[in-house]
C-alpha cells in the first residue's frame, strides 16, 4: 500500500482527498508532523514534472523502491489505489517523447492487478516474479500509435516483459516498430502487433499467446521460443526460431522462414523481488542444444538469482565514469536506473561473468570520443537494456566486444548482448564510424537496433555521419534478430568465420547525395550486408533491405554481397522498394548478382 506520508507531499490540502475514518485523525496529524519536521520532500524524492535534469521526474505520489532505484521507478503491490493514476501519468508524458529525455521503469510485485498499462517511449513495464505467472495484469498492457494516427512506424524504445496479461475483450495490442522487445510474456487471449497503420517491428521471445497473432501490417517480425494458437498472416520478412505452431508455407510464396530449434541461446535477465524484501537479478542459464517452445515451464531453466547487494546501482545524478569503473574493477555488477547518462571516459569491463542490467531503458553517451563501453573480459558477460547515444565528437566504436587480435572466446561461456541499441542523430548531434564492433569469438546477440537516424534533430549526410552499424571479426558469433539501418557505407560488414544470423531487416540511407558520394571500391553504392571476401563460413536466415533513395538518383549493384563458397549459405533473402524515392533509384540484384531488381519493381527474392 502507498504510505499516506506521500500525500502530504506539498500541502495539507491533500489530507482531504483521503478516505478517512474518525478514528484516523490522530494517525495523520501524527505523519504530517512527522514530514514537517524531516522535511517532507526529502521522503520522497524529486517530483518535478518540468525539471531539466537528465531525467525528469513525475509529480505522482509512489513509495519508494527498496532498495533505491531512483525516483523514475515505481514499483506496485496489489490493491494499490495510485497505481493507475501513476500509470497514466508516466504514459500522458512519454506518449510522445521520441527523443525526450524520460526514462521510467514500472515494475509489479507479485499478485493480481486490474489495471490499464499503456507504454510509451522509453518506458520499461516488468513483472518481479520468477514467472510471468507470478504477476497478472487482468487489463491491457498496450501501445497503438494514436499519436501519430495509428502509425506504428516510430513506435521505439519500449519493452515489456515477465507478466501475464489477461485482456477482458480477449484482444491485446502491440503496435510497435523496432527496439521495442516484448518478452517472456504470456498473453490470455489474441495478440495484435498492428492498429491499423503501417508497422515495422519487431521482436517477441519466450511469449506464449493462448489465441492467435495477428501480425497486421508488420512489415517484418522476429520470434524466438514462442508458442501460439496460430500465426495468421504476414507481409514480407517473417522469420521463426524454436517456435511450437510456426505457420506453414513455401518460401517466397508466403514470407515465412522457419528454424525448428535455436542455437546457442540464453534468455535476457530478469529482476526478481522477493516476499521478504530482498531483490535479485535472475540470470536464465546458457542452452546450447536446440531447443524450442517457452522456458518458463521448466525449473531447469531458471537460472542463478543475483542478490542486487552485488549490483552497484548506477543514477545519472550522482555517477561518472570513474565511479562506474571503480565498482565494476571491485567486483560489482552494474546495474543502471533510468535516465541518461554522460560519461567523459569508457566504461570498461574486464571481469568475466558480469552482468550489466540495463533498468528503464537507460541512455548512454561518452564526449571523450571513446567508446562508450568496452567489454575485455574474454567471456560470460551479460549486457541487457541499454541505448548507446553517438555524440559530437566523432567515435570509432559506440560498444567494443573484445579486443583487435586477441582471439579468445568461449563456447560454453559466451558473451551475451540482450536488447542493444544504438543511435547516431536523432535527439542530437552524433557521430561514430560504427556502432557496435565484436572482436570476442562465440558472441551471442538478442535483439540489436543500430540506428542512424532518418528523421529527428541534427540529421543529414553530413550531420550525423555514420559508416557502418555492426562489425563482427570473432568467430562462432551468433545474433538472433538483427536490425541496421541508414549508415553510409555497408550497414553490417561480417568478417568473422562461423557467424550466423537469425533474421536481418535493414533500410539503406535515404539521403545520399549522388551517386559519386555512394559508390563502394567494387561498384555502384554499398551492399547492406556484406560478408568479407576471406570468410569460408557463414550462414543467415530471413534478410530483407529496402531502400527508398530521396535524395538524388542512386543505385547499389546488390543488397547482399558474400564470397561465392560451399560454407557461406543464405535462406531466404528478399529486396524491397519503399514508396516516395527517386524515379530510376534502386538495387540491381538482392545477392551477388542474382535475384533480379527493385528499381522499376517493388519485391525481389531469393531462396
Amino acid at each position: 500500500m502507498i504510505h499516506f506520508v506521500t500525500l502530504l507531499k506539498r500541502t495539507s490540502h491533500r489530507i482531504k482527498d483521503a478516505k478517512m475514518a474518525p478514528g484516523n485523525l490522530g494517525s495523520i496529524v501524527s505523519l504530517f508532523l512527522i514530514a514537517w519536521i524531516l522535511g517532507h520532500d526529502s521522503l520522497i524524492g524529486s517530483s518535478n514534472l518540468a525539471a531539466k535534469e537528465p531525467s525528469p521526474a513525475l509529480n505522482v505520489d509512489a513509495v519508494p523502491p527498496a532498495p533505491d532505484l531512483g525516483p523514475n521507478v515505481f514499483v506496485f503491490e496489489p490493491g494499490q489505489g495510485e497505481a493507475q493514476h501513476q500509470i497514466d501519468t508516466v504514459f500522458a508524458q512519454q506518449e510522445r517523447a521520441q527523443f525526450g529525455k524520460g526514462r521510467f521503469a514500472l515494475l509489479f510485485k507479485p499478485g493480481n492487478y486490474e489495471l490499464e498499462v499503456p507504454v510509451g517511449f522509453y518506458t520499461h513495464v516488468a513483472g518481479l516474479g520468477e514467472s510471468p505467472s507470478d504477476v497478472t495484469i487482468a487489463g491491457h498492457v498496450w501501445t497503438d500509435a494514436a499519436w501519430m494516427n495509428r502509425n506504428a512506424t516510430c513506435n521505439f524504445w519500449r519493452a515489456v516483459e515477465n507478466l501475464t496479461v489477461a485482456p477482458p475483450d480477449g484482444v491485446n495490442i502491440w503496435a510497435i516498430s523496432q527496439a521495442a522487445p516484448l518478452r517472456r510474456t504470456h498473453i490470455q487471449g489474441e495478440l495484435k502487433l498492428s492498429s491499423g497503420g503501417w508497422s515495422s517491428g519487431g521482436f517477441m521471445a519466450d511469449c506464449n499467446v493462448d489465441g492467435s497473432v495477428q501480425p497486421g501490417t508488420q512489415q517484418q517480425w522476429f520470434s524466438r521460443n514462442c508458442e501460439w494458437r496460430e500465426w495468421n498472416g504476414g507481409a514480407w520478412n517473417m522469420v521463426f526460431v524454436g517456435c511450437n505452431d510456426a505457420p506453414e508455407g513455401e518460401w517466397p510464396d508466403v514470407p515465412f522462414t522457419v528454424v525448428d530449434q535455436t542455437h546457442v541461446v540464453r534468455e535476457k535477465p530478469y529482476l526478481v523481488a522477493k516476499d521478504d524484501g530482498q531483490w535479485f537479478v535472475l540470470v536464465p542459464p546458457l542452452r546450447r542444444k536446440g531447443t524450442t517452445g517457452i522456458t518458463w515451464n521448466d525449473e531447469e531453466s531458471r537460472g542463478e538469482l543475483l542478490p542486487l547487494e552485488r549490483f552497484h546501482i548506477a543514477r545519472p545524478d550522482r555517477d561518472t565514469a570513474e565511479s562506474v569503473n571503480n565498482a565494476l574493477q571491485s567486483g560489482k555488477h552494474l546495474l543502471f536506473t533510468p535516465g541518461v547518462y554522460s560519461f567523459d571516459d569508457t566504461i570498461v569491463v574486464t571481469r568475466p561473468d558480469t552482468v550489466i542490467f540495463g533498468l528503464g531503458l537507460p541512455s548512454l553517451t561518452s564526449s571523450s570520443g571513446k567508446p562508450t563501453l568496452r567489454v575485455e573480459a574474454g567471456e560470460g558477460v551479460i549486457i541487457s537494456g541499454i541505448l548507446f547515444d553517438a555524440s559530437p565528437k566523432e567515435v570509432e566504436t559506440l560498444v567494443q566486444i573484445g579486443l583487435p587480435n586477441r582471439n579468445v572466446g568461449h563456447e560454453e561461456n559466451p558473451t551475451c548482448l540482450h536488447d542493444i541499441f544504438c543511435r547516431v542523430g536523432g535527439n542530437g548531434e552524433g557521430k561514430a564510424k560504427q556502432m557496435v564492433t565484436i572482436y570476442d569469438n562465440h558472441v551471442v546477440g538478442d535483439n540489436l537496433w543500430l540506428w542512424r537516424a532518418d528523421h529527428g534533430n541534427n540529421v543529414g549526410w553530413d550531420e550525423n555521419t555514420c559508416d557502418t552499424g555492426l562489425r563482427v571479426e570473432g568467430d562462432d558469433v551468433t545474433i538472433y534478430a538483427l536490425f541496421v539501418e541508414h549508415t553510409q557505407k555497408h550497414q553490417t560488414v561480417w568478417n568473422g568465420n562461423g557467424g550466423r544470423v537469425f533474421f536481418y531487416q535493414s533500410e539503406m540511407p535515404y539521403d545520399p547525395p549522388s551517386q559519386e558520394a555512394w559508390r563502394s571500391d567494387t561498384g555502384e553504392g554499398y551492399a547492406s550486408y556484406k560478408v568479407g571476401e576471406k570468410v569460408v563460413s557463414h550462414e543467415a536466415w530471413g534478410l530483407g533491405v529496402y531502400h527508398v533513395f530521396k535524395d538524388a538518383v542512386v543505385i547499389a549493384e546488390n543488397a547482399i554481397e558474400t564470397p561465392i563458397s560451399q560454407g557461406v549459405v543464405v535462406h531466404h533473402a528478399l529486396t524491397h522498394r519503399l514508396s516516395g524515392g527517386q524515379p530510376g533509384s534502386g538495387i540491381l540484384n538482392v545477392i551477388n548478382g542474382q535475384g533480379g531488381e527493385v528499381v522499376t519493381r517493388q519485391k525481389a527474392t531469393v531462396k
